[in-house]
């Protein structure tokens, strides 16, 4: 059962009721998403408030958090309340479908619900925060691409297989892959999920790269993980 609380450096994320805790995923992507220039985010299924809260620390953007689930809406209000960056952070319980915005954003963000081919889980919150009932990839795509300026970002995290997938759902839309990093558990096995990064114009060249979570003993985090990370976790 995972911890009622996680203590980052700068803030804590308080999680009993939220369906979706504090994960390795949301950790990566909140710490890899390029803030340079990023002054307005829209936090697609904030859950915790993690990712809000990651890129208001780095950054002096205003953020808009969107979250469907009422429960973990509520938590990420608590979460946000207590943390430095309150008054730069915005929580709507809202869903991305029925977000209506008057302006665009600099970064569209999200840890989202992906898991499309594994069995869905009994507990019916969790359902909504880790498979696509309620968002699919294309819906995420289509909004994400709406809600972006001309020269905005989308910032993602999905599993290997469903993120070849989402990179041609984006090409469709008009959206470039800039940005890939391949994430691997251990440096004996393969990549297992994909940062990547699209904007709404073609790209000279993809910048990819590759990083290794721990060496292969548990928690013997690599070099590189822990520079990515340094800023937040309390053991980096």
């Amino acid at each position: 059962m995972a911890n009622q609380w996680f203590r980052f450096k700068h803030f804590t994320i308080h999680q009993e009721k939220s369906a979706f805790k504090v994960g390795t995923d949301g950790v990566l992507l909140g710490a890899w998403a390029d803030v340079t220039g990023v002054d307005s985010v829209l936090d697609v299924g904030t859950g915790t408030g993690l990712l809000s809260l990651m890129i208001a620390q780095r950054s002096m953007a205003e953020i808009t958090a969107i979250e469907i689930d009422h429960s973990s809406c509520e938590q990420a209000l608590v979460n946000i309340r207590e943390s430095p960056w309150q008054e730069r952070i915005k929580v709507e319980h809202k869903s991305l479908q029925d977000f209506a915005a008057d302006r665009q954003f600099d970064m569209v963000i999200s840890n989202p619900p992906f898991f499309q081919n594994s069995m869905t889980p009994a507990d019916k919150g969790r359902m909504h925060s880790r498979h696509n009932t309620l968002l699919s990839p294309k819906e995420l795509v289509t909004y994400s691409k709406l809600f972006l300026k001309p020269e905005g970002k989308l910032c993602l995290i999905f599993p290997v297989d469903e993120g070849r997938i989402l990179i041609n759902l984006c090409s469709d839309a008009g959206l470039s892959l800039h940005r890939l990093m391949r994430i691997k558990p251990t440096p004996s096995l393969p990549a297992k999920r994909y940062l990547m990064e699209f904007r709404p114009y073609p790209a000279e060249s993809v910048a990819e790269e590759e990083i290794t979570i721990e060496r292969g003993k548990r928690h013997d985090y690599s070099d590189e993980y822990r520079e990515l990370c340094k800023d937040f976790y309390l053991d980096f």
